[in-house]
């Protein structure tokens, strides 16, 4: 049993999937967004409304923490301008603020476009060097970075989940392979808090896909086992998915060539 953690981006899909698995893993949980309380405050939790570009509002919320698990940001590509508050400071604020606290332990919601230009049929694991394919990605890879100099120079641990597509099913033929359930992004977000030690850390968010393009095999010391598969609503999504086009990687599950074209039309927009 933990004695506080801390929760951002509390108010988002995942965040609010987060809270109760949470809350029963510590004496008080603090959780804050942007956004004004949620309607449900659990028994242990204290929601503090706070805007994470600013860092009067998000330092006194790590005093006495031991881990903070940071959601809190814009979650699709926007301006660079757009993303600078909230994704790259935001990130910034954490992290300093968690070094100020002395909290153990940073657990990160990164994404895989922090790698969205490397081929997908590569096999990509944990070692994959950062490719970004939006300013959205690029804000991704700067918060890992900062991870890392965090824990190089002063101790913090971090671990950093690239997730895919975290959605209640999968939505889409190319979720086959990119697909997260909530129930598997809940447990490895737990078995990020719960491994007694981790150092910096990088692991992929994803299911237990037959199509997954990426590996978790070199983190197997996290204890992350998914338990649902993309490949149960492979018929239907198959059967309603239009004629594929060879050209459109987005509509692929596993493109032949990498994210990058998909990726440079949302970044020119």
């Amino acid at each position: 049993m933990f004695g506080k953690l801390v929760l951002t981006g509390a108010r988002g899909n995942l965040g609010n999937e987060l809270r109760p698995a949470l809350a029963k893993m510590c004496r008080d949980l603090v959780t804050t967004d942007i956004r004004d309380a949620p309607a449900d405050l659990l028994p242990n939790e204290t929601y503090v409304q706070a805007d994470i570009a600013q860092m009067d509002q998000v330092a006194p919320l790590l005093e006495g923490a031991d881990m903070v698990i940071h959601f809190g940001a814009i979650v699709d590509e926007k301006s660079f301008e757009d993303l600078l508050g909230p994704n790259y400071i935001g990130a910034y604020n954490v992290w300093e603020a968690a070094h100020r606290h002395g909290v153990r332990r940073v657990v990160y919601a990164s994404s895989i476009h922090a790698v969205g230009l490397c081929e997908t049929n590569k096999g990509i694991d944990t070692d994959e060097p950062h490719r970004a394919d939006t300013f959205y990605g690029l804000a991704k890879c700067f918060a890992e970075d900062l991870g890392r100099m965090y824990w190089e120079k002063r101790g913090i641990e971090a671990v950093c989940l690239r997730i895919l597509s975290c959605t209640p099913e999968p939505q889409n033929v190319r979720a086959l392979g990119t697909w997260l359930s909530y129930r598997d992004m809940v447990q490895l977000v737990v078995r990020s808090i719960e491994t007694p030690t981790t150092g910096f850390t990088v692991a992929y968010g994803v299911s237990n896909n037959t199509r997954a393009p990426v590996s978790n095999h070199k983190v197997g010391f996290l204890g992350y086992k998914p338990q649902d598969n993309a490949e149960d609503w492979a018929e239907a999504l198959f059967a309603k998915a239009a004629t594929p086009n060879p050209q459109d990687v987005s509509a692929d599950p596993l493109p032949a060539s990498s994210w990058a074209k998909a990726a440079s039309r949302a970044f020119r927009r």
